[in-house]
């Protein structure tokens, strides 16, 4: 992701989550140290971006989304076969992230990939009070799942 793709992940933001990110976050993220963000494209059209922050041998995978118009394309794992690469790279060990225990899709998705769910955050998500699953994804030394 880049400063020029921040009008676009910002609109896309809008349309996905119902308590989306203000386009100035995505400002300071593009200067976080810590954080990698990545973008798939369509053309010249957004069609999904995902990002993860990096601290020590974890990671946490902050966001995720696809248009919906291009949804069940592969996007999404695409995406995160990209954060998984650098998790890699950075020598990342541990990977967590939150999901909508309603986003039956999504979590799908990431136990296609080796996530599990390691526990739950009553009340998580602020537009409707729904809980959050947590899920986690282990590396080893070769970047594969545990």
């Amino acid at each position: 992701m880049a400063v020029h793709d921040i009008s676009q992940v910002s609109a896309l933001e809008r349309v996905c989550f119902t308590a989306p990110w203000d386009t100035a976050a995505y400002f300071r993220e593009l200067q976080n140290p810590s954080a990698y963000y990545l973008v798939a494209r369509a053309g010249e059209e957004i069609a999904g971006y995902g990002g993860m922050w990096a601290i020590g041998d974890e990671a946490h995978i902050v966001t995720l989304a696809v248009a919906q118009v291009f949804r069940q394309r592969g996007i999404g794992r695409r995406l995160l076969d990209g954060l998984l690469e650098e998790a890699h790279r950075l020598a990342i060990r541990h990977i967590t992230l939150e999901v909508r225990v309603t986003n039956v899709p999504a979590q799908s998705l990431y136990r296609s990939l080796g996530f599990r769910v390691i526990g739950h955050r009553r009340r998580y998500y602020p537009d409707n009070g729904e809980d959050a699953a947590v899920m986690e994804l282990t590396l080893d030394d070769s970047g594969q799942s545990d």
